[in-house]
């Protein structure tokens, strides 16, 4: 038996910020993974996947350089050599992550976690370490940090999909490829298989995409997707897969089948939660069953000294704020005073979606605006300096809209959101605004930085549309 002060399970983002930093104030720290050092995000999750986003614009970028003269003769994708580029960034990115752990005396452990009782967990092999030796940790406090993995939706034939991780193992890139799901990951590996020149068919069971933004934003977006050489099939769920001599055939609800080289589940993610062991301790999942149960104290759940961060609360599942809640956690564990504490402002978080026209956005929509108070609404659409000499469908791709969500009351901006090029570097700046109560006044005072797309965000002073609260009455 291994004692430590405290135990981390899993080394994605959360749990190696909460680890690194709970060493540093003298912790006696172990960190246990089954798959990769940095977790989803670094290795198959945001960071390869931003990678695909910048080599699938290169076609369109090549389209853009003609309008200024520029003639270049393409040889095609050499998809290959972006992989093996591609996978040897990852693997350096993720031997930091271990370098570093390291590098804080943290106890970097190999292998699949799970309890043996509430404070004992035993190690066996895992992918990361197929020959990982057994051994037990015991510690006063355990981290679950175990992320989040890709669902398949129940439909017969779902094992013949792909999942997201699978996207990162592909030798070749599929001539067709159904999607399924619209959300994030779905309009992200559209818009990258698209981009390289793959014939695409989205299909999501809403009228709009992207779930839970803001409407205005979601029926822009609607707009913008065909112009990417996408098909959409809007208000349509998957019954059916099945296996053909050319490829796949796709059934779906409302009589639509769409003949594929592959199809991509992005249809949602939970926990990964199945195999640790829980029902031989006291931790409880919350009502969803996918979830852990919250304690009555942040961070904690139902059984004492065992904590939890990342996607296995039911809260936000993006790295900054699993990082931030691995250090919040780890400072309120660990106090030093000769360290300042960090304050985490986790009202206002800015997201992203690395579509081939960038969508991002931060604090209120103007639904969840409207009911709290009276709103003005800016909103500008316009060509950027950028494709001001394009025509047709290059120009309506690089199209931006802007909005701002104003309180009548307060004047202080609400929320923001962006589509279009830059729109995810650029939204950072905004959530800086939103989260410090800035007015539309303020914005309007500061001067512009010409000529720039984000100079719009503190020019725009035309005309709001006004929205009264919602009260609720009929």
């Amino acid at each position: 038996m291994k004692n430590f002060d405290c135990i981390v399970i899993g080394g994605g983002s959360g749990g190696v910020r909460f680890a690194r930093i709970a060493a540093q104030r003298g912790a006696k720290v172990a960190i246990l993974e089954e798959r990769h050092w940095g977790g989803t995000c670094v290795n198959i999750g945001c960071v390869p996947k931003k990678l695909m986003v910048y080599g699938a614009a290169f076609p369109h970028f090549l389209e853009s350089a003609k309008v200024y003269g520029w003639n270049f003769k393409s040889e095609g994708l050499d998809f290959g050599h972006f992989q093996a580029l591609r996978n040897a960034e990852i693997s350096r990115l993720e031997k930091i992550y271990a370098t570093n752990l390291e590098k804080a005396g943290v106890t970097l452990i190999e292998g699949h976690a799970s309890f043996v009782d509430k404070k004992i967990i035993d190690v066996s092999p895992s992918p990361l370490s197929p020959n990982a030796e057994k051994m037990s940790l015991t510690a006063p406090i355990i981290v679950i940090a175990v992320g989040g993995e890709a669902m398949r939706p129940k439909i017969e034939g779902a094992e013949l999909g792909l999942i997201s991780d699978d996207m990162f193992a592909l030798e070749c890139l599929p001539k067709r490829l159904a999607v399924v799901g619209g959300g994030y990951i779905g309009l992200e590996f559209a818009g990258i298989i698209a981009g390289y020149g793959s014939k695409v068919d989205l299909i999501y069971r809403q009228d709009l995409p992207l779930r839970g933004f803001d409407e205005e934003i979601r029926q822009e977006v609607a707009k913008r997707i065909p112009l990417f050489d996408i098909n959409v099939h809007a208000g349509h769920s998957p019954k059916i897969l099945q296996k053909t001599e050319e490829g796949f055939r796709l059934i779906c609800d409302g009589n639509l089948e769409i003949e594929t080289d592959a199809v991509l589940f992005a249809t949602g993610r939970r926990p990964n939660l199945d195999h640790l062991g829980l029902e031989k301790t006291e931790i409880q999942r919350s009502i969803d069953g996918y979830h852990l149960r919250e304690g009555e104290e942040e961070y904690t759940t139902t059984q004492e000294g065992v904590y939890a961060i990342g996607d296995v609360l039911d809260k936000v599942n993006l790295t900054p704020f699993a990082l931030a809640q691995g250090q919040s956690l780890a400072e309120k564990l660990f106090p030093d005073t000769a360290k300042k504490q960090r304050h985490w402002n986790f009202s206002i978080v800015p997201k992203a979606v690395f579509f081939s026209a960038n969508i991002s956005c931060v604090g209120l929509s103007e639904e969840e605006a409207a009911e709290q108070e009276d709103l003005h609404i800016f909103t500008s659409q316009f060509t950027p300096l950028f494709a001001s000499l394009e025509k047709g469908q290059l120009k309506e791709r690089e199209k931006i809209f802007i909005k701002i969500i104003v309180s009548v009351k307060t004047d202080c901006v609400l929320g923001a959101s962006m589509i279009g090029k830059d729109a995810a570097e650029i939204i950072q700046m905004m959530a800086v605004c939103v989260a410090n109560k800035m007015t539309k006044a303020e914005l309007d005072a500061t001067l512009a930085l010409h000529p720039t797309t984000a100079e719009e965000l503190v020019t725009l002073t035309s005309k709001p549309r006004f929205v009264l609260k919602k009260t609720g009455l009929i």
